[in-house]
């Protein structure tokens, strides 16, 4: 996976200066400054999570470059209106075409119908993404920890908070924790797949929490398939998670989640 994400990096690369052709970044702050204002990703996050409820990332993805095809018959407008029947805190929409077969159209479409946060999944590195996010609606941008150096981890995470949205910012081990944790970032992701093996653990989250002070709001990522899994998380002090893969191969993700949520997957 580490050289899957060299490769999507450089890919990423090509896109952006691509991009930049297209638009300026003067030409995407007049676009941004046309949309509504950032519906608030981590206080929607938090605000369950005070409550002590839970609160659920749900994620509108197609693809991804370990498992191919999640699912076939993907409506990006549709799947977002079944997770907020679900009872989904925020969204998460995959922007990435090469690697996740996602679109930029995909967030506005979804933001446009659906009225909860959504987070823009993708690969920054660059700040004209973060312009280009904000130009496109998105609420909250993924930082990958793993993909930055610490110059450009904090001058994107500035830059996102700047213009008003939130940033989750992701983590693979202890090392890659500390470097988030010396950010100003409120939301840490913690992503239980091995960079390396592909395989995913849930001892990631339940060790790398311990990281973490009450400041911030720790979101498990990836490996989470059934009911003990949430509840296992719970029990380490986590109750935010982002989930996409085990509620977009059912017919109904958004009724998978809600008894996902309450016990009855096992």
């Amino acid at each position: 996976m580490s050289n899957v994400l060299d490769q999507i990096v450089a890919t990423k690369k090509q896109e952006v200066a691509a991009g930049k052709q297209l638009h300026s970044i003067s030409d995407l702050r007049t676009i941004a400054a046309q949309q509504t204002t950032p519906r608030g990703f981590f206080h929607a996050i938090e605000n369950q999570v005070v409550k002590g409820d839970t609160a659920v990332i749900a994620e509108v993805k197609k693809a991804s470059p370990s498992k191919g095809i999640i699912r076939e018959d993907f409506n990006p407008v549709e799947i977002a209106q079944s997770y907020l029947m679900g009872g989904a805190t925020c969204l998460s929409v995959l922007t990435d075409s090469n690697y996740f077969q996602g679109s930029d159209d995909y967030l506005s479409q979804v933001r446009e119908v659906v009225g909860l946060p959504v987070l823009r999944k993708d690969f920054m590195i660059d700040p004209w993404q973060i312009f280009q996010s904000r130009a496109l609606g998105a609420d909250c941008i993924l930082l990958i920890v793993a993909c930055l150096t610490d110059e450009l981890l904090i001058e994107l995470n500035d830059l996102a908070m700047d213009l008003g949205m939130d940033v989750l910012m992701e983590v693979h081990d202890e090392e890659e924790m500390n470097r988030a944790l010396a950010t100003s970032a409120q939301l840490i992701g913690i992503n239980n797949r091995n960079l390396k093996t592909f395989e995913t653990s849930l001892s990631t989250s339940q060790n790398l929490r311990k990281m973490v002070d009450e400041k911030r709001i720790v979101v498990s990522e990836s490996g989470i398939h059934t009911s003990e899994d949430i509840k296992f998380l719970q029990q380490q002090d986590i109750h935010s998670f982002l989930i996409g893969e085990s509620l977009m191969r059912h017919n109904n993700p958004g009724e998978q989640l809600q008894k996902l949520m309450t016990g009855q997957v096992e």
